[in-house]
């Protein structure tokens, strides 16, 4: 098979997945409402929706929640504060966001690296950069991974850069626009090739939401998905195995 064939083989399948996406951000905004973004809490403290991201791994939206707003009434001096204290002081602050003694270091090493680089903690330097600078820039922070640089750029900043968790990630493989051994890191570039700017937030919001309410990790309830029709999952259901 010639190149030539192979990307027309190529666009044409990324036309169909495309479309795919469109009727599938349709049905989705059918069950769960639109979903649009608007400057949320963090949008005017960059350093403090980076914190508030560290916080939300491996954790609920409740318990990172209770995490950021013990730090933030720990010291009320700023993030100058949390990242000059004593680190037993940072984690037991935000110690009912578990994982505390690991968050700590890691938020202590971020807010470090951020005054070491600029001369303050914070990061308004970085709001008149193109969003592919942002995120290389941001990707050189201690542990920071392409889903958090992209949910900076996305829920802080409302650029179209998609975050792929574990909702999204298990969602997009079900449904088959991304292949099984396609890993979360592979699946940014590869779900962000399929989108529209205009489609990325909600995307992102509707996938989480059904991954949650629906498409659960074990035992999803198939039976009353929306996506049924756009569901390879579904479809490769053997006859004898009850949609739940």
């Amino acid at each position: 098979m010639n190149s030539r064939v192979v990307e027309t083989l190529v666009a044409e399948t990324q036309t169909g997945l495309r479309a795919k996406v469109t009727r599938v951000e349709a049905l989705l905004t059918e069950a769960f409402g639109a979903r649009v973004w608007r400057a949320g809490n963090y949008s005017d403290d960059l350093a403090g929706g980076l914190v508030a991201t560290v916080l939300s791994q491996n954790t609920s939206d409740l318990n990172s929640g209770r995490a950021y707003a013990s730090l933030k009434a720990a010291f009320p001096g700023g993030w100058d504060d949390v990242r000059t204290a004593n680190i037993t002081r940072v984690a037991e602050a935000i110690k009912s966001g578990g994982l505390a003694n690991i968050k700590a270091p890691r938020i202590q090493a971020i807010l470090s690296d951020i005054f070491e680089r600029s001369g303050h903690t914070n990061l308004d330097h970085i709001r008149a950069w193109d969003d592919a600078v942002i995120v290389a820039y941001l990707r050189t922070l201690p542990g920071v991974g392409p889903k958090t640089a992209a949910c900076i750029l996305m829920f802080n900043l409302g650029r179209p850069v998609l975050a792929v968790d574990t909702h999204v990630h298990r969602v997009s493989q079900r449904l088959g626009l991304i292949g099984p051994k396609v890993g979360p890191d592979a699946a940014h570039g590869q779900l962000q090739a399929l989108l529209a700017d205009d489609q990325v937030y909600s995307f992102h919001v509707h996938f989480i939401e059904h991954g949650r309410r629906v498409c659960h990790a074990q035992r999803p309830a198939c039976g009353s998905c929306p996506l049924q029709e756009e569901c390879d999952f579904f479809h490769a259901l053997p006859p004898s195995v009850p949609a739940k």
